[in-house]
Formats: C-alpha cells, structure tokens, sequence
C-alpha cells in the first residue's frame, strides 16, 4: 500500500523548501552584486558557478514535481523506480558542497596558516564529492528503489565526509575567533558576531547533511531523505553568499570597514577611546587601548584574515 504523507508528501516539502531557499540564494546574489566591492574575478566566478549550479538544480527539482504530480499522477509503480532527478540531486549537491567548503577552508588558512588543518577538511570535501557522485551514478544504474540496499555504503561514506568538512571549518574558526577576545566590550562584541555566524552558517547544512544520513539509512522505505537531500545545495550557496555579504554588515556596529581586491578588511577602525582597529597587510589588527587619562598603550596583536 502506498503511504501518501511518506512518499509524495515529503517529497513534494523538499521541493518546496528547496525552492525557498533558492529564493533567499537570489536575494543574497542580488545583494553581493548591488554591494560596492573589490572582489577578485575568482571570487566572483565562485559566485556565478553557484548561483548556475542552484539555478539548474532548482529547475530539475520543479520538473521532478511536475513528473510526481501530473505526469505519473496515479501510478504507484511509478515509486518503485528511481527519477534521474535523484541522481542528478546528488551530483549538484557534492559540487555546491566542495566549492562552498574550499572557499571557507581558504578562509581558514589565512587565519591560521595551517597547511594540515586546511588539507584535512580538503581532503574530506573531496572524498565528499567523489562518494557523492558514485552514489548518485549508481543510483542511475540501478535504478530500483528497492535495490538501494547496495549504495547505503557510498551515501554513509559521502554525507559523512560532508558532514566532516563542516564541523572542522566552524569548530575551528570557533576556536580562533574565542582566542580573540580581549576584554574590551567593542573588539569582543565584533567577534561574537563572527562567532555566532560561524555557527549559523556551519550548522544548518551539517544538520540537513545528518537527517539526510540517518533517514536514508533508517527510513529507506519512504522519501523521508528527499526533504532534507533537495535544500541541502541551496544552503551551501547561502552560507557562503552570507559570509560575503557579511563583511558589509560589520559596518553597521560603530565600525568603519573597507574592503582591498581580496575581500579583506582594509581599515577596521572603531571611534571608542577604549580601543582602537588598524590594518596592515590585508589583516586586522586588533590593537586595545587603556585609559586615556593613564597615557599607558597596551598593545596587542591579532591579525584576521576574512576572505
């Protein structure tokens, strides 16, 4: 007996969100565009790359919709077979995954400089990528539902490296954003923010990535995966379009922020006799200030790199 709420229903709520989420993707794309900056051209392809990457995943998944909905409307058999819809949806989901993940492991090399933190998280979004695409081209090859059994291996090994990649980017970047802190009410409320946004942009796709994981692996009876599996590209585009649009955003609490052909902060300089931000060399320097009465320049360093 076909389960509706199981099998249509959940399908059909991916595709929706997924279609949300790809109008926030072109919010986000018109608000980077309409934002004055020196980007380079790299950067600015990364953009375009996946801005094309959504806008074709997103037509496929509408189509998917129109074949569940009106072409196979009253065929159960049609369930029993799998879409090339669905094996497209992996491929397009390792590829926004492993662009998005390099641009953020790129912005964690220029704060850390450590070539093996970087090469692990590469290594797991491109180990993401290749079990991603095996899984969906053998998903087009066997092209049985219940024949599924014999690809939950690659999709454990895929969403688990996915999910690997996104852990270490936002604990790391957690973890040198909290060294930060320097007492002073401005310089640490600037970096809460970065802090907060490092968990909200890492959270949800690993999230979307282990509900995926789990009901896929538990509920392979049902379309449960497909509500988490469609959004999940479309949250990549968003958490990096939202790491650069962000940079604009800092220029709202109290600071002035330029931006250099790199993305960095030129000149973050904050108008508070507590402190005071300068820059040199692409970086920030946090540079804490006493009392002006005690004349006494306590200096500090830190420098942060935001791609």
């Amino acid at each position: 007996m076909l389960h509706l709420d199981t099998v249509v229903g959940v399908y059909l709520l991916g595709i929706l969100l997924n279609t949300f989420l790809y109008g926030v993707v072109l919010a986000q794309f018109l608000t980077y565009f309409s934002t004055k900056s020196n980007d380079p051209l790299w950067m600015r392809v990364v953009v375009w790359s996946l801005l094309c990457t959504d806008t074709i995943h997103s037509a496929v998944e509408i189509y998917a919709a129109w074949e569940i909905g009106v072409v196979d409307f009253g065929n159960p058999a049609r369930f029993a077979s799998v879409s090339w819809t669905i094996p497209f949806t992996a491929v397009a989901t390792s590829v926004a995954a492993i662009i998005t993940q390099f641009f953020l492991a790129y912005r964690l090399w220029s704060l850390t400089k450590s070539k093996a933190l970087v090469g692990i998280i590469c290594a797991s979004s491109v180990l993401g990528l290749i079990f991603g695409c095996i899984s969906g081209v053998m998903s087009g090859i066997i092209k049985e539902v219940a024949k599924f059994g014999s690809i939950v291996p690659f999709v454990v090994l895929w969403l688990s490296f996915q999910s690997l990649s996104d852990f270490l980017i936002t604990v790391s970047l957690i973890t040198m954003l909290a060294r930060w802190r320097t007492g002073f009410r401005r310089t640490d409320t600037i970096i809460n923010r970065l802090i907060r946004g490092a968990i909200e942009t890492g959270t949800f796709a690993s999230a979307f990535a282990l509900a995926d994981l789990f009901s896929f692996v538990f509920c392979r009876k049902t379309n449960l995966y497909a509500m988490f599996a469609f959004p999940i590209g479309r949250i990549y585009t968003n958490t990096l379009l939202h790491t650069l649009n962000g940079r604009a955003s800092l220029r709202d609490m109290n600071s002035i922020i330029e931006c250099d052909s790199e993305g960095n902060a030129r000149a973050f300089q904050l108008q508070d006799r507590i402190q005071r931000h300068t820059m040199s060399n692409g970086g920030i320097k946090i540079v804490p200030v006493d009392s002006a009465r005690s004349g006494d320049l306590e200096k500090t360093q830190r420098t942060w790199r935001d791609a």
